[in-house]
């Protein structure tokens, strides 16, 4: 998530639900699930699971690398025609080597350098950044502001990554670890005052109304790629010819797939049938299914879109209540004012307003919000496959699509969060029972069609006693049925409004609910929760919460940030029941300085090697076991800028319960007992990465065989003023042109892969 991209920190849940952190010091006050502890060893053996994410690297213990490659294509490596086939060999059921009990690298200092720093014994390469080639005959990006054919390109700010292997021939490959297809979302664009000024020459316009020529670049910059890498003689590089490569862009043709398809909520001029829309938008975390496909979650769409001041009274009906809900009032400037772009239609699609004579919406886009915010599917080795949006997984924020670990007979599980302030973590479960030869599919986006379009859909409840609740959202219960706020129409009105679904059944509001990853031993859910600086010990209503059991901490960054509240997040894990509808819970990790009260901060007993902020990406590794901890931060940047860990957590339970005092304005003792996970060691838990100036570390994934992980740096030099854009010397980063890589000095997001100088597996 982009720090210059605000829209999940606005609150739009104004329901009377419970807070998380509210349930969590009642449950801990009574101290019954939390007397018992299990222990916090790391469990070996066991089956694997996909991986979610990626980051970046720039020096070796301190030393410069000169191991940085510069785009090139590599001979033989295209493919004649784009393979349907599945994929050479049979799905492992678990990895090919023990899962490590125990991190092998030294911890890799914090720093402010603009550069990326891994340990030593490790090297990088930086292999694919924004504008670089996707086509033969598409040029190298000048990144001067004077390029263009963005379709053609890799867009910006690279973020959620999976791998899709190739064997020698070109046809999909599970095994295959020295060539393969990185499947990437880009979320969005590095701005100021609407601009998304590094693409433009001289900055862009911020002024209404925006030339066309600025709006189709911006426009075509986000969305999702597929680009083909692969290495040779250790020279990792992507391949610009490459007949795989490939562009989504917002004005993509994208189908409409479950509950919501040909709904009436979904009809716009585009598409007055209801069963398809333009392109997806703002996509962050990801997922990988088991039948080989990348899921994308719609993260932040709202924002893009315009209402006039007078939509309420046009409208006159419920649809004000959701868009409310959705964050999107009437009068709501857009980001970047694509609407404004001219008199087509692909600039019309992004006001939302009633304008047209039409009952049902055929002749304007008031609908075309609910075509967004969804998981979507691709087949990143077929260009034949449309994608399709999932409406059966909810329409939110979303960020990953976590799936549980697979079992012959047994429904698959995708569990899901909905990243803004004060949402909710969900779950789906598939009405079909999984089948083993379904790992290799003829068609997988059909395979998707059988596990993903049907199935419920349940939001999390946490109670005080350390259990939780699955809640059905469905028309069977009668709090949704009967809710006063919205009346539902049927299933898919819950399925494009399931933040108000949500709302109706009294889920636990939580802490921007980030990107979440399945332990692949065993099987627990764990859940990034990036931070709130909405706390305050004096609180007494409105947006403002008390500390709790839950959020205990409440105070400011004593290195000169002054964040207050409690910037650092924590990171939350659930256990499935005996029924699909209930679990237990705990908080695995709080972020904290180092530095600060252990009794109260610090309640992780984080070291210098180990302390981080604002979790944000979350993976475990198929092959080593190791979950991989990534950071947007902005409370902790004055100090070390942002990072990725490598952790071996233990298991839900692993703890022990603390109680924080503080005394209040009006002298009286605020009590706030909290749980927190078994400390892990530095053996358990310590820093593999940090990124250069302003960047986010952001998605991951790995070669079959641990050896190489890919890693996406975003928006560097996000802190840039447009008025400096003609003045390299200002920009706060000049990443990765300052590492070698590519012509002129704007910086650039871009993907990395590490690898270990024996030629091991990374972390080992």
């Amino acid at each position: 998530m982009s720090k210059s991209n605000h829209f999940n920190d606005e609150n739009s849940n104004h329901s009377a639900n419970p807070t998380f952190d509210a349930i969590l010091e009642q449950r801990l006050n009574r101290r019954g699930f939390l007397g018992k502890t299990l222990s916090g060893a790391a469990v070996l053996g066991g089956m694997g699971l996909g991986l979610v994410g990626c980051s970046s690297g720039e020096l070796v213990g301190g030393n410069t690398l000169t191991s940085v490659a510069t785009p090139s294509a590599i001979p033989g490596s295209t493919p004649a025609a784009i393979p349907t086939a599945t994929p050479s060999a049979p799905l492992p059921s678990a990895p090919p080597n023990p899962i490590v009990s125990r991190l092998g690298f030294g911890a890799v200092a914090k720093n402010t350098l603009d550069k990326v720093t891994i340990p030593s014994g490790y090297s990088y390469q930086i292999i694919y950044a924004l504008g670089d080639p996707l086509t033969a005959a598409t040029s190298a990006y000048k990144n001067d502001g004077t390029d263009a054919d963005f379709d053609n390109r890799a867009g910006d700010h690279h973020d959620g990554m999976e791998w899709f292997g190739l064997d020698a021939a070109g046809k999909p490959s599970i095994s295959a670890a020295d060539r393969g297809l990185l499947a990437m979302n880009h979320e969005a664009t590095t701005d100021e005052n609407k601009s998304s000024f590094f693409i433009h020459a001289t900055g862009g316009t911020a002024s209404l109304p925006r030339p066309a020529a600025e709006v189709d670049k911006e426009v075509a910059i986000h969305g999702l790629s597929v680009v083909e890498v692969k290495t040779t003689g250790g020279k990792w590089a992507s391949v610009p010819a490459s007949a795989f490569n490939r562009r989504v862009t917002p004005l993509s043709d994208v189908e409409i797939a479950g509950p919501a398809r040909g709904n009436a909520l979904l009809k716009t001029k585009y598409s007055t049938d209801g069963t398809k829309t333009r392109g997806t938008i703002n996509n962050c975390g990801c997922g990988k299914s088991p039948w080989g496909t990348y899921l994308s979650g719609e993260e932040n769409w709202s924002g893009y879109f315009y209402r006039v001041a007078a939509d309420d009274t046009n409208r006159g009906d419920k649809s004000v209540v959701a868009l409310k809900r959705y964050g999107r009032n009437a009068g709501s400037a857009s980001r970047h004012g694509w609407e404004t772009g001219g008199s087509d239609d692909k600039y019309a699609r992004w006001n939302i307003s009633k304008i047209g004579a039409s009952i049902d919406g055929i002749d304007d886009y008031r609908n075309e919000m609910n075509g967004q915010g969804y998981i979507i599917e691709m087949d990143p080795y077929d260009k034949s496959k449309v994608l399709k949006k999932r409406t059966a997984l909810g329409r939110f924020a979303h960020e990953s699509a976590a799936f549980g670990l697979p079992v012959v007979g047994k429904p698959l599980t995708v569990y899901l969060g909905d990243d803004s302030r004060n949402e909710y973590m969900y779950k789906f479960v598939s009405k079909a029972l999984w089948s083993a030869a379904d790992a290799n599919p003829s068609d997988r986006i059909a395979t998707g069609d059988k596990y993903l379009n049907d199935g419920t859909l349940y939001v999390a409840k946490f109670n005080a006693d350390g259990s939780g609740e699955w809640i059905e959202l469905s028309l069977n219960n009668p709090l949704i049925k009967n809710y006063a706020t919205y009346t539902f129409a049927d299933y898919a009105d819950i399925c494009v409004n399931t933040r108000l679904a949500a709302d109706a059944v009294g889920a636990t509001k939580m802490d921007r609910p980030e990107w979440g990853g399945v332990h692949p031993v065993t099987g627990e859910y764990y859940q990034t929760l990036t931070n709130n600086s909405n706390r305050d010990i004096n609180a007494a209503s409105g947006s403002k919460l008390v500390p709790d059991s839950a959020n205990p901490r409440a105070y400011a960054d004593s290195d000169g940030n002054k964040a207050k509240g409690n910037p650092n997040g924590h990171i939350l894990r659930t256990k499935e029941g005996a029924a699909v509808t209930s679990f237990t819970w705990d908080v695995y990790l709080f972020g904290a300085e180092a530095d600060m009260d252990k009794a109260t901060i610090n309640l992780s007993n984080l070291t210098d090697d180990q302390d981080f902020s604002s979790p944000d990406g979350l993976a475990f590794s198929k092959n080593t076991g190791i979950c991989w901890i990534q950071t947007d931060d902005g409370a902790y940047t004055d100090v070390t800028n942002c990072m990725m860990l490598a952790a071996i957590p233990g298991k839900v339970g692993d703890g022990t319960s603390k109680t924080l005092s503080y005394t209040k304005a009006d002298t009286s003792q605020l009590n706030v007992t909290t749980q927190v996970g078994a400390a892990p060691t530095a053996d358990t838990l310590k820093r593999f990465l940090v990124g250069p100036k302003d960047c986010e570390i952001t998605g991951l994934c790995e070669t079959p065989d641990g050896k190489a992980i890919f890693i996406n740096i975003q928006h560097p030099g996000e802190g840039t003023r447009m008025a400096d854009i003609a003045d390299p010397s200002k920009y706060t980063s000049q990443w990765p042109s300052n590492a070698g890589y590519g012509a002129g000095n704007r910086p650039r997001s871009a993907t990395i892969v590490i690898t270990k100088d024996d030629g091991g597996r990374i972390g080992s």
